[in-house]
């Protein structure tokens, strides 16, 4: 785990042509601020974003495989319900960039990045959330972009597989 200055991701921008794929499940509060930031980062700095949602749990692991079908360079993920599918994919696939914001892998790979925030680091439905893990009050537009551009630096300086604090 890493606990960047605040505002130290500020000056790192994606080259010309970065393709993303927003993976995202469901339409609570939390998801719906993530999703929103990813896709003012995404508008902000010219990124090729396509989206993938996926609402059923059973379809999470071919959301993910779709995501990863399109050929990203990054896979952003955003829905803590997807953490216990992605544990169990991304392992297979370490060619494969991820970013998953408020929420963490309990076992993460080098290819797994979280940027994180206290009330929004869940580590998946299989580990019980405490109100410190995850707290849908603590989802706001301001924690959600810090995290995204805090995790899209740390991907694109080659520092990943880590869990990114920020607070």
């Amino acid at each position: 785990m890493i606990r960047p200055r605040p505002g130290s991701w500020d000056a790192v921008r994606p080259p010309r042509g970065y393709r993303v794929v927003l993976l995202t499940a469901g339409n609570d509060h939390p998801t719906t601020t993530l999703v929103t930031a990813v896709k003012q980062w995404a508008n902000a700095e010219h990124v090729r974003l396509e989206t993938v949602g996926v609402t059923e749990p059973h379809r999470f692991v071919d959301g993910i495989g779709e995501a990863m079908d399109r050929r990203p360079d990054l896979v952003i993920c955003a829905g803590n319900a997807l953490v216990d599918a992605l544990a169990l994919v991304t392992a297979s696939h370490l060619d494969q960039q991820f970013l998953v914001v408020g929420a963490q892998l309990p076992e993460p790979t080098v290819n797994v990045t979280a940027a994180i925030w206290r009330g929004a680091s869940s580590r998946g439905p299989e580990v019980p959330n405490t109100a410190l893990s995850f707290a849908p009050d603590a989802f706001t537009p301001e924690h959600a972009g810090a995290a995204i551009r805090a995790g899209v630096a740390s991907v694109l300086n080659d520092l990943t597989g880590i869990v990114i604090w920020l607070d």
